[in-house]
């Protein structure tokens, strides 16, 4: 029998710590070996019990999560999972956590908590399971991503098409180039190490990260102010330019669209595919039928393989393509299911995707 994971809840609301420990009592390869209700009961319980994963809340007394965890990161670092409000306040906070290490979050219902969170049990589960092997700082990991229910594909959202190929007349040759990105899990730290390094003018970017939609503007936001190009939360009908970046919202599937010479994002609130939306899988493939060999595609951290059938479709018509290593991934299950889907051109680490996305630009 393959061993435990041991959770340590740590939560000041006595509500939320009986159920966690009731959602994650169900899974039989989980076992919760300990509740604290504050970080200074936590820090005794973590020597004492050594768990694998921690739940951590952000807002707590005589130390807040966010102190708590530069104090853990620092001195004993594992995988936290941060539970979180989905408020624009609580979008801030959750991502500094995100900055200083924490590998994912759970969000926390601001009404009816009791029964409202039991409709997230299989995602919290998962996510859980996913924070026991996942990379942190030099913690090594294997990538046994444990599959959940059924999924849509991208052909939810856009037809496949027919007869698109590599050397298709239906791509214009153009100096405008767009990179395409998606990411998920530890993604919203790849990306802001990817767009740090880029230059103003640099090509334009899409993005399609998996977050909750009261998150995407505040990361939007953050983008911005840490780097020299233009980051906007993506709106529908938007113009596409260099020097400028377009994260998906939330709650929409981000499409690139061309419009006579120009190209405008069009955002779709059609049914989950993979799982989610934004969906990397259908912007992809949006890409692929839409600007072709002008679009270079990148694929950073994230669990499942969102994305690696939109990455083989771009490859196929002429992108090219780009995932971030293993070694230098929080969770290497997307980028390695592209390698397995055969459309990947470069596997590169965190630190010099940025410039393998540059000179892939100038190029093609």
């Amino acid at each position: 029998m393959s061993k435990k994971i041991k959770v340590l809840i740590i939560d000041d609301s006595a509500l939320i710590r009986k159920l966690l420990q009731e959602i994650l009592s169900q899974d039989p390869s989980i076992e919760v070996v300990g509740t604290a209700a504050d970080p200074l009961i936590a820090r005794d319980k973590i020597k004492q019990l050594s768990p694998d994963v921690l739940t951590l809340d952000i807002e707590m007394p005589k130390m807040d999560g966010i102190t708590f965890l530069k104090n853990l990161m620092r001195l004993r670092p594992m995988p936290v999972i941060m539970i979180s409000t989905l408020t624009e306040a609580g979008a801030d906070v959750t991502l500094e956590a995100l900055e200083i290490g924490a590998i994912d979050f759970i969000s926390k219902p601001k009404v009816d908590v009791a029964e409202k969170i039991q409709d997230y049990a299989n995602d919290i589960i998962n996510k859980i399971k996913i924070a026991s092997v996942a990379r942190v700082k030099t913690y090594n990991t294997d990538n046994d991503i444990p599959e959940v229910s059924e999924k849509l594909s991208a052909d939810a959202i856009l037809s496949k098409g027919s007869g698109i190929s590599k050397g298709s007349k239906k791509f214009l040759k153009t100096t405008d180039k767009i990179i395409a990105i998606g990411s998920s899990t530890g993604g919203t730290e790849a990306i802001k190490e990817v767009l740090i390094r880029m230059p103003a003018n640099a090509p334009a970017i899409v993005i399609s990260q998996h977050i909750p939609a009261a998150f995407s503007a505040p990361f939007a936001k953050r983008m911005d102010a840490c780097c020299a190009m233009t980051v906007y939360e993506a709106k529908d009908g938007q113009q596409i330019l260099p020097g400028h970046v377009y994260i998906a919202p939330g709650s929409h599937h981000l499409i690139v669209e061309r419009s006579g010479a120009r190209y405008i994002c069009r955002l779709n609130d059609g049914p989950l595919v993979n799982r989610h939306k934004p969906s990397v899988d259908v912007m992809f493939r949006s890409v692929s039928q839409n600007i072709g060999p002008n679009a270079v595609g990148a694929i950073l951290t994230g669990m499942g393989d969102d994305g690696a059938r939109g990455m083989k479709e771009m490859h196929d018509v002429g992108s090219s393509t780009v995932v971030q290593d293993e070694k230098s991934s929080v969770v290497w299950g997307m980028p390695g299911a592209s390698v397995k889907h055969g459309g990947v051109d470069h596997i590169v680490s965190l630190e010099h995707i940025a410039e393998k996305l540059l000179t892939l630009c100038k190029e093609s």
